[in-house]
């Protein structure tokens, strides 16, 4: 073998050396190989995710590298779309949530503000029932003092509170020297002469000196009175209710019963002024004054008392 045969035969062997499985094996992919690899791990994700065939948005892809790079960026473009999708609906779900929280919040405070006028409402109208007098009690501790009553009849005064021919009170000439009588008589004197707001300061003034004269009784009394002559029938069923039940044996406690029924009678209670004559009938029964008998007859008789 001459030398240039044996070169030859060197030659063939290193090539062969240098393509040996396992120097191939140490060198990298080419991009072809990649991208068959690439495929065939998709093919098997297709039927492993289908199994039973292909649907028909993958049917796009195919053995060819080209055809199959521009099925991948077809997919990355959908992702990209399903992608924003999924950001739009999260966002709008957000935007409803806040719509809803909004929407709650208000319906609260809308709720919250019907009952507090509803509260206020209820407030209002029971302040208004217990400024109307309850109904007049049977035991002595007398009738409440909002009823509502009939016209007076225009009743003499009664016989202590009258003045004798004379025109000068009885009263005035019982106790010559008593500053309280005097007190007393001028109050009396005012509201006869009609001067009902002067009569009825003077007459309170009077109480308020002397809560312990025997005149207390007929001064409240009068105050009652006064008051119901005036026009003031609320006012005066509270003046009389309270004489009567402040001093129920007071020389004047029969008649402020009497004249509370009157106050009722001009407020239109005339059934609540039948049980302010009952309450009278019962409490003092025969004690009570023949003239202030004969009046509360007739009042009865007025009112349809049964």
């Amino acid at each position: 073998m001459n030398s240039k045969s044996v070169i030859n035969a060197f030659a063939a062997s290193a090539i062969l050396f240098l393509s040996s499985p396992a120097d191939a094996q140490r060198q990298p992919p080419t991009p072809d190989q990649r991208l068959e690899r690439l495929e065939k791990q998709m093919q098997q994700m297709q039927r492993q995710v289908f199994p039973k065939g292909r649907p028909a948005d993958t049917a796009g892809f195919s053995d060819d590298p080209a055809a199959t790079q521009s099925s991948v960026i077809t997919l990355d473009q959908r992702l990209d779309a399903l992608e924003r999708q999924v950001a739009d609906m999260l966002r709008q779900t957000e935007e409803n949530g806040n719509r809803l929280q909004s929407l709650q919040g208000d319906l609260g405070k809308l709720r919250t503000d019907q009952e507090q006028r509803i509260s206020t409402l209820e407030q209002r109208m029971n302040d208004a029932a217990s400024a109307v007098p309850s109904a007049i009690p049977t035991g002595p501790e007398g009738a409440s003092a909002t009823q509502v009553a009939k016209p007076k009849p225009a009743a003499p005064k009664v016989i202590t509170d009258a003045a004798p021919s004379g025109g000068v009170p009885a009263v005035a000439t019982e106790a010559a020297g008593d500053p309280g009588e005097d007190a007393y008589t001028e109050g009396f004197r005012l509201w006869e002469a009609g001067q009902y707001d002067a009569a009825i300061t003077a007459l309170r003034a009077f109480t308020s000196a002397y809560p312990k004269h025997r005149r207390a009784s007929y001064a409240n009394n009068l105050v009652g009175r006064a008051l119901l002559d005036k026009g003031e029938p609320r006012a005066a069923a509270e003046a009389l209710l309270a004489n009567y039940r402040s001093d129920p044996r007071g020389e004047r406690a029969p008649d402020s019963l009497f004249y509370l029924g009157q106050a009722l009678m001009k407020l239109g209670q005339p059934g609540q002024a039948c049980k302010a004559y009952a309450e009278l009938d019962a409490v003092y029964g025969a004690k009570i004054r023949p003239d202030l008998k004969k009046l509360e007859t007739d009042a009865k008789a007025q009112a349809q008392c049964s």
